[in-house]
């Protein structure tokens, strides 16, 4: 019986929205942003040399059809891009009103997202005084700190010791849908910022915001803090049913690797599997081996995001991508025949642009197993669709 294996390179996208003049970096529209092929030509020319060096180099997904999708999504050729295409492969476009994580996800997985995300628009006092006051309440203590928007890894930096101090949560957030807390796992306890979390998330949800992020954090003044793997999400709870839900209630097993719990807020899920991203592509070789015939398996890769977009730092994020695609070619050797691996993105965040934001971008579909061809300009929710249809389970009309 056939197997699915979606996957998502978060964030890694291809330039070519149609409608990146409505979304922002600051002033700046997200006009002309393409992750994938702003990487590539900053490698072309000698500007990618921490940890590696030369063209970007990334053949698995060349033959895959990356280099193709990224053309046609828009117009943008690169020699370090072109090669051989074996794979299917096409280009994806967002209709949902937000270029977030949540709705990337939703949508690749069928469910165009049915209103409209409430965002913390202001840089500083980000928060409304009543939440703040709920916040504090919630934590037990008689304030927070941060309060703007800010990248997780400077603002622990910044109140990691007063956090210490003060016993306050760091609460911050950025242009998605979201609020993060951030907290010391000895000083204020990984089990109490969980409970704060999992508290004041229906608050946040009942503002349509997308999730409630818990970043917990180790280290002092003098050596460091460092953000550890005990991050969690809780996201909003989906309107409808979406792809987990289609397969396993066709009576096949979802496994989830990453993030992807959490965005789903274990919905249709079975079975959970989280780490490192180093971690996460053992998982996903170990399913390849393991996972039950007929079932779904729904990953997603953050650190590409999360460590190397935010951040604008295209040398790491051309080591990630090239990391990524060494390990994909014996992913694709461990296929059975009838599996299927799509390769897809959420969103982008070119590394090149201005800002620390997601870039609103059009996303690849590049599939394995499926024969040689071209999907050519699809839509998110075409990425369900096309997985279901393998799996032989029905797609809701």
């Amino acid at each position: 019986m056939a197997r699915a294996f979606l996957v998502v390179m978060d964030s890694a996208g291809i330039g070519g929205a149609p409608d990146a003049d409505a979304f922002f970096n600051g002033a700046v529209p997200d006009t002309g942003s393409n992750t994938v092929g702003h990487i590539a030509q900053a490698c072309a020319e000698g500007r990618a040399e921490d940890g590696r060096s030369g063209p970007l180099n990334l053949p698995n997904l060349i033959a895959m059809g990356l280099g193709a999708a990224t053309e046609l999504a828009s117009g943008l050729r690169s020699e370090s891009l072109s090669g051989n295409v074996e794979g299917t492969w096409g280009a994806a476009t967002e209709v949902s009103r937000g270029k977030d994580t949540p709705s990337g996800h939703w949508e690749l997985a069928g469910l165009v997202v049915p209103w409209e995300w409430h965002y913390f628009k202001e840089v500083t006092n980000s928060f409304p005084p009543q939440l703040v006051a709920q916040l504090a309440g919630l934590a037990g203590v008689d304030g927070i700190l941060g309060n703007c928007h800010a990248p997780g890894t400077a603002i622990i930096e910044e109140f990691g010791a007063q956090h210490i101090k003060t016993g306050y949560p760091i609460c911050y957030t950025s242009a998605d849908s979201v609020l993060q807390i951030a907290a010391h796992e000895v000083h204020f306890g990984l089990d109490r910022l969980m409970e704060l979390c999992a508290k004041i998330a229906p608050v946040a949800h009942d503002m349509k915001v997308g999730r409630v992020i818990a970043r917990p954090f180790v280290g002092d003044a003098k050596t460091g803090f460092v953000r550890t793997g005990n991050r969690r999400d809780f996201a909003i709870e989906l309107p409808k049913p979406v792809l987990s839900n289609w397969v396993q209630d066709a009576g096949r097993r979802v496994y989830a690797v990453g993030k992807i719990g959490d965005i789903f807020s274990m919905s249709g899920i079975d079975e959970l599997r989280k780490g490192s991203d180093k971690t996460l592509m053992q998982h996903l070789a170990d399913l390849v081996d393991s996972a039950d015939e007929g079932s779904l398996t729904f990953a997603n890769f953050v650190e590409f995001d999360s460590v190397y977009g935010h951040r604008r730092d295209v040398s790491g994020y051309a080591r990630a991508l090239e990391w990524f695609d060494s390990e994909i070619g014996k992913i694709r050797s461990q296929l059975r025949e009838g599996d299927i691996l799509v390769l897809t993105a959420d969103h982008g965040n070119d590394p090149t642009w201005i800002g620390t934001d997601h870039t609103r971008e059009r996303v690849p579909v590049l599939v394995d197993g499926m024969g040689k061809g071209s999907l050519g300009l699809i839509g998110f929710t075409d990425v369900a669709a096309l997985v279901a249809r393998h799996l032989g389970v029905t797609v809701p009309a």
